[in-house]
């Protein structure tokens, strides 16, 4: 008799529980959270923070943001990036004018990093992706810089790298280069990171390759520290003593062109103080004296008084002196002006401002711009721009002017220097951004502008933070911020040219063909690709 063996059903695995809608929604936020992080440790790595490093894995983690993603991605992850970058960086806009202003420069910013990072994403596809995606961040920074009004070149990634070890290729290529070897090593991080997991993985990605991307990181830093014996600060032309007078203001904000008086006595003042300590052996006599931009908003052509206080200071040091001054022309617009006054013959030159600050100093399409803030009627008057390269014989010494936010922009620096600057003045006006991170971020490109050029740079500010900077980008002196004060230092004086000064604009000309080359070369393959199909 046979046995009936009855099968017995194998027990159901579980179906798997549909993910909830909030758990389906954390790997949809991971790269637009990544990127907002990777514009965040931008911002971070910028003064007056000394976490210049930060900007590697911050470049590393927005690589790994936008690589392969498609361009519509690429570009909103791009623009969270750069607003995580732009919206603190650039807060100190908002400083006095609330926060209207500083929304809409940053979000306009970050719009510009957004195109960027757009290229970046085409070109992850392609082999050596961090070259062309560094090229393409390079291109895209000479853009904002040029356009609209004249551009914005605030946020340089070269710019936050003035204690980094990157910062000796300023002298071979200029801010243009310093940005791309930072943004290349960062890109390559990223790059190695991943072929080595996918060899790990898939033992398919040839060595030659994680190799390629080894280089990204190793060739921009092996590059710097090949740079270094153009970091020089010896004195070329013997050394001259300059004085940087930071007067300070009454009170702080936009208001204080209502103190121009006060600020022009204070100025004076400290001028006075220097000469008695000078008499009395308590500090050296130095060659000339620079006071800041705004140190005399009054016109002193037009208002006695101001010429007189002016004329007894200098009298009383006795050397040729810098004031910053708004002149009012018969005709025309106003002038940021910068005035070479000599001891006993009074204003003998000028230097007017050349990039003039839009917004700020002038104010395009004003009727439109008052929709947004009446704060632009407190410009009642534009200034309009000089035209002329501002070098002014101090005593035998060729000082090269560079006003304020003129020290952002490659031309207006590079120009005194092939103009025979042998040493370079940034008399600026902080006062209306307050305690922000505004001066110190300003600070730190003048530091940069020391190396790329190799020249001392003098940075006398009406509130602070005013500093006597060596051509290695060292600061040797400085002050506190709304704190009268003078500073009086010898420098080394230089007249060689660096690679930078020489070349100009050819390495960013050289990195933009790079860009518009992997561009091209991805357009291409991809019409290739769809007639292919």
């Amino acid at each position: 008799m046979s046995a009936t063996i009855t099968p017995v059903d194998e027990p159901q695995q579980p179906a798997p529980a549909p993910l909830s809608r909030g758990r389906r929604l954390v790997p949809r936020l991971l790269r637009p959270a990544a990127a907002v992080v990777s514009g965040v440790l931008l911002y971070l790595s910028f003064p007056p923070r000394p976490l210049w490093w930060l900007v590697l894995p911050g470049f590393a983690l927005l690589g790994w943001v936008l690589h392969q993603r498609r361009l519509r991605a690429g570009f909103g992850l791009g623009l969270l990036a750069g607003l995580g970058f732009m919206l603190p960086l650039l807060h100190w806009t908002g400083e006095e004018v609330g926060p209207v202003p500083w929304l809409a420069l940053a979000t306009a910013e970050a719009l510009f990093i957004a195109v960027g990072c757009l290229g970046i994403a085409a070109v992850s596809r392609l082999a050596f992706g961090p070259v062309w995606a560094a090229a393409i961040w390079a291109l895209d920074e000479g853009i904002r810089a040029r356009i609209p009004f004249g551009g914005f070149p605030w946020g340089k990634i070269a710019f936050g790298q003035a204690d980094s070890v990157f910062l000796p290729l300023a002298a071979v290529g200029g801010t243009p280069l310093l940005s791309f070897a930072v943004v290349l090593c960062g890109f390559g991080l990223h790059e190695v990171v991943r072929l080595v997991r996918a060899r790990r993985s898939t033992r398919e990605v040839p060595r030659a390759a994680v190799a390629a991307a080894a280089a990204t990181v190793l060739v921009p830093v092996v590059g710097a520290f090949a740079a270094l014996p153009l970091v020089d600060d010896s004195a070329e032309d013997g050394t001259a003593t300059v004085a940087a007078v930071q007067g300070n203001v009454p009170r702080l904000g936009l208001d204080f062109n209502a103190q121009r008086r006060a600020v022009l006595d204070n100025h004076a003042r400290r001028t006075e103080e220097l000469a008695r300590d000078v008499e009395a052996g308590r500090k050296p006599r130095p060659d000339f004296v620079l006071w800041p931009e705004n140190s005399s908003d009054l016109d002193p052509y037009r208002n006695a008084d101001a010429r007189i206080v002016i004329d007894e200071a200098v009298k009383a040091i006795g050397v040729p002196t810098v004031v910053g001054s708004v002149l009012e022309p018969d005709t025309g617009k106003l002038r940021n002006s910068l005035i070479r006054w000599e001891p006993g013959k009074g204003p003998v030159e000028t230097y007017d401002k050349r990039h003039i600050q839009p917004f700020g100093e002038y104010i395009p399409m004003r009727s439109f711009a008052r929709l947004f803030s009446s704060d632009v009627d407190r410009v009642r008057k534009d200034f309009g721009p000089g035209h002329k390269v501002g070098v002014f014989d101090l005593a035998g010494t060729y000082v090269g002017l560079v006003t304020c936010y003129e020290a952002a922009f490659d031309d207006a620096v590079r120009d005194t220097v092939g103009h025979g600057a042998q040493l370079i003045a940034v008399p600026s006006n902080n006062a209306t951004f307050g305690r922000s991170e505004m001066t110190y971020q300003q600070l730190a490109m003048s530091r940069v502008r020391a190396v790329e050029h190799s020249r001392s740079v003098v940075v006398p500010v009406t509130s602070g933070v005013s500093a006597i900077i060596r051509p290695d980008g060292t600061v040797v002196q400085q002050t506190k911020l709304f704190t009268p004060d003078v500073l009086v230092d010898k420098v080394p004086l230089r007249s060689s040219l660096t690679p930078a000064t020489r070349l100009g604009t050819l390495p960013e000309g050289v990195l933009a063909l790079i860009a518009v080359a992997g561009l091209g070369w991805v357009t291409v393959r991809s019409v290739r690709l769809r007639r292919a199909r």
